[in-house]
């Protein structure tokens, strides 16, 4: 286990006793929940958008692809910038330009501006995730008071997404879907006044030196991965599609390559090499790919196929918000007791079971009988892993290295998003193609197809969560004293 503190750090302090944490931790629950909703919040607004702004079917899906592509590749140099400049500094600075970019999308006026703005929405967010869970880890550093807390912000990571889509349907329909951008300036502006007084500075000491190639390589492998994954809805056997994800997959082995190599990793191979932790990761991409994918094809499924407003398409949805906020509640109260392999292993089955529930939608949609049991399914099961991913991850973490493994839960999450979406709607196209290229052309069929195309890409997506559960159950078998070790980290100021 990493259980070294780098030689020159400071004696460590005890913050257990911070005496406004609860406090602190709504600033960076608000944080959090700003951060994941905005993955999923323009989902709902998406037709409207499209319209406005004269977008393709491709650029639409990238307008959620770019940003958990910018958030996923750029999160391991977000969580060294956090550990070495300062995570109060890192996290009021990924505030205000999150804020900053999310005012560019608001006022987008092109296909153009508004991917850019999502981009740079991404790469701000990469600065604030890992500062903002550094900041938890340090405040909450042992006992029930840390369970109860990561609880919290497990359970907002978790639900933010649904919360996305319910907070998106209500300011496409009543405002304009610019709103679902513009509302993160208010939140920010609130966030940052209250965390100002609120967050102590903290950073790392010892070897503080940035790894840049170690961050090219990353950024550069995961979007060639992306995008060969984006060119396959085009066809697998292309040139494009392959050479894309050839070259994807050897540039991420060059980077493995590199910070096996030299003296100040981006992502420290001894992070990854303990077996609960690289399981915790595992389980998070699979996680992100499953939930992110899925959700953006039931989005469509309502507004497009069944004609719900983006309001009623947002409250369709509310169920598996509600679902993983009472499945939080009722975890967090048994986990000393149950221990984090046991929902770790049953919660990726019960989110399969839910997502293979919604491969059986129809044209007709009947939603209490077809969509209901399987939300309600899938949050449950998003509750049982959310709730402990966040403390198993960092379980026997060092200080000098808990901000880049605090990134890297939220990048596996991000990019296993972003690959998700664009591998589930290269199989949404095939299904949809074969299903029209087998039945006749008449009133109904282009309906059918849509449903075909969704129905495939819920059931992958219920293969892809279903495969955490033996990572959970032969991986996750961490020692009790190290999901309540917390790295020694000193302030400043």
């Amino acid at each position: 286990m990493d259980r070294t503190t780098p030689a020159g750090s400071p004696p460590a302090v005890d913050h257990s006793a911070h005496p406004h944490r609860w406090l602190l931790l709504s600033v960076l629950a608000l944080a959090q929940l700003m951060v994941v909703l905005d993955g999923t919040i323009v989902n709902i607004a998406l037709p409207d958008a499209q319209l406005d702004l004269g977008m393709s079917d491709g650029d639409r899906t990238w307008v959620v692809t770019i940003y958990a592509l910018a958030f996923g590749s750029l999160l391991l140099l977000g969580g060294r910038i956090a550990d070495y400049w300062g995570r109060k500094r890192t996290f009021m600075a990924g505030m205000f330009g999150f804020a900053l970019a999310s005012a560019l999308g608001g006022f987008a006026s092109s296909t153009e501006m508004l991917l850019a703005a999502r981009g740079l929405q991404g790469a701000f967010a990469a600065l604030l995730a890992p500062a903002s869970l550094a900041i938890l880890t340090i405040t909450f550093p042992s006992g029930k008071d840390r369970i109860k807390a990561f609880a919290v912000y497990g359970a907002i990571g978790g639900g933010g997404a649904a919360i996305g889509l319910l907070l998106g349907g209500v300011l496409t329909q009543y405002a304009s879907w610019t709103w679902c951008l513009l509302v993160n300036v208010p939140i920010a502006v609130v966030a940052m006044a209250a965390g100002l007084p609120l967050i102590r500075e903290s950073k790392a000491h010892g070897n503080t030196r940035y790894d840049l190639p170690g961050a090219i390589l990353v950024v550069a492998g995961l979007a060639s991965l992306v995008y060969g994954f984006a060119q396959a809805e085009n066809g697998w056997a292309r040139v494009e599609t392959i050479g894309f994800l050839a070259a994807g997959v050897v540039v991420l082995a060059a980077f493995v390559f590199v910070e096996s190599k030299v003296s100040n990793p981006l992502l420290p191979l001894r992070v990854l090499a303990n077996r609960v932790r690289g399981g915790a990761f595992l389980i998070s991409a699979l996680t992100g790919a499953a939930l992110l994918g899925g959700i953006l094809f039931l989005v469509f499924y309502f507004q497009i196929v069944l004609g719900y407003s983006p309001l009623k398409s947002g409250l369709a949805s509310l169920p598996m918000t509600l679902a993983i906020t009472a499945g939080a509640g009722v975890l967090s109260k048994f986990l000393p007791r149950t221990g984090v392999r046991l929902p770790m292993t049953v919660g990726p089955v019960v989110g399969a079971v839910g997502l293979f529930w919604l491969s059986f939608i129809t044209v007709e949609g009947n939603y209490a009988l077809e969509v209901l049991p399987g939300l309600v399914l899938l949050g449950f099961g998003l509750a049982m892993i959310f709730v402990p991913l966040q403390n198993v991850a960092l379980a026997g973490i060092d200080e000098h290295d808990a901000g880049v493994a605090s990134a890297a839960v939220s990048a596996t999450q991000q990019i296993g998003g972003s690959i998700g979406t664009a591998l589930f709607t290269a199989i949404y196209t095939a299904a949809m193609t074969a299903y029209l290229s087998s039945n006749e052309v008449l009133p109904g069929v282009q309906a059918g197809a849509l449903v075909s195309g969704y129905s495939a890409a819920f059931m992958w997506a219920g293969a892809a969560i279903l495969l955490a559960a033996p990572i959970g159950f032969f991986m996750i078998r961490p020692a009790k004293e190290d999901l309540l070790k917390v790295p020694a980290v000193a302030h400043a100021g």
